[in-house]
């Protein structure tokens, strides 16, 4: 199981040549692997065809999008991003407000996992201008990348939740409109309940509470966690000292890896051949771990240890931690509470697989 930023990439570029080298191996040899990211904002099949590219360069372009096995490394099934298990949501939410990522991916994302209603913030702002005056939308993207007052229906129909897939691209607006959401009456715009509860209007959602992730930049750079602790705080100023009831998906949390070992499971069966051609739905629900333990050993392979490590051993996975993305060597002594990972920490994800190949004897 790998994190992508920081293990894999660095933003756009490659760690080379330890990425491509290592996905080949596993490839090579049947040993089944898939990414679990906190990252996302675009469709799986985006992501992956951009992975593809940067991480196979001897792929094509006639190849790019075509789903076979013998010229790429990975395949969509393979990508869990953050807000993947959000899937789930589809039959509890029929209207939702989508936070975070680039105008129109993150609506073509949410529209492609079933939801029928998805409103954005930039709707929100061509509806209403005045809901936040200071807004960075230009009017070239309100006019082709937002739903119309008709089309939105931002006056008269409520959302049913509030779902954060990706970090903010324009704080202050999405801040306030994701505020107004929680503090409204019923889910409608506009309007604004009494104060005093813990509980919002409407449900949000997080796919992570990442506070920080690699970008290539000397030092971390903040990340949707950041984004959660404003709101978290907005929200308590704004209700009487309570405390905002919110879920968060994303790594380090349970539920998320659950999601990836059934997603792990079905790719298993795939390289063994036992794959249920175009199965959909293969989780149950978001949390249920499966059943059936195909696997007495998974590592994850990770470069943050407040997510990835600490997630992996709560799980009960072996762990490794990797020196290319946040972590920087001394963070265990200047905070000795961080996640330690159970097989070591490495230079590079080449360095970390082999070894643990080697503890499993396998070459």
């Amino acid at each position: 199981m790998f994190d992508i930023d920081g293990v894999l990439m660095q933003t756009k570029n490659p760690i080379l040549p330890h990425a491509p080298m290592v996905l080949s191996h596993l490839k090579d040899h049947n040993i089944p692997f898939v990414l679990l990211t906190n990252g996302g904002g675009q469709t799986e099949q985006a992501r992956v065809d951009f992975l593809n590219s940067a991480l196979s360069p001897s792929v094509s372009e006639a190849d790019v999008g075509v789903d076979s096995d013998s010229t790429k490394l990975l395949h969509t099934s393979q990508l869990i991003q953050s807000h993947t298990p959000m899937k789930n949501l589809v039959d509890k939410y029929k209207r939702v407000l989508v936070i975070g990522g680039l105008d129109p991916q993150a609506r073509d994302v949410a529209l492609s996992y079933g939801f029928k209603e998805v409103i954005r913030p930039i709707d929100i702002v061509r509806a209403t201008p005045n809901v936040w005056p200071y807004t960075r939308y230009t009017q070239h993207e309100l006019t082709h990348h937002s739903l119309s007052a008709t089309e939105s229906k931002i006056e008269t129909e409520p959302i049913d939740a509030v779902l954060v897939f990706n970090d903010p691209r324009d704080m202050g607006t999405d801040l306030q409109v994701t505020i107004d959401a929680l503090c409204s009456d019923k889910g409608l715009f506009g309007t604004r309940r009494n104060s005093g509860a813990s509980s919002p209007s409407v449900p949000i959602i997080w796919s992570n509470m990442d506070l920080l992730w690699s970008t290539g930049y000397p030092i971390p750079r903040f990340g949707q966690g950041a984004f959660r602790i404003s709101t978290r705080e907005l929200y308590k100023r704004l209700n009487d000292g309570k405390e905002l009831e919110d879920t968060v998906l994303g790594k380090p949390w349970p539920v998320s890896y659950a999601f990836a070992e059934w997603v792990l499971g079905e790719e298993w069966r795939r390289i063994n051949g036992s794959a249920q051609k175009g199965s959909k739905g293969i989780v149950p629900g978001l949390g249920v771990r499966p059943k059936e333990q195909l696997f007495k050993k998974v590592y994850m392979v990770g470069d943050n240890p407040e997510s990835d490590i600490l997630g992996g051993n709560d799980y009960g996975w072996e762990t490794i931690l990797v020196r290319t993305g946040v972590y920087k060597d001394g963070d265990f002594e200047r905070n000795p509470k961080l996640a330690r990972p159970t097989l070591g920490v490495f230079d590079n994800v080449w360095e970390g697989v082999s070894a643990a190949l080697k503890a499993n004897n396998i070459e």
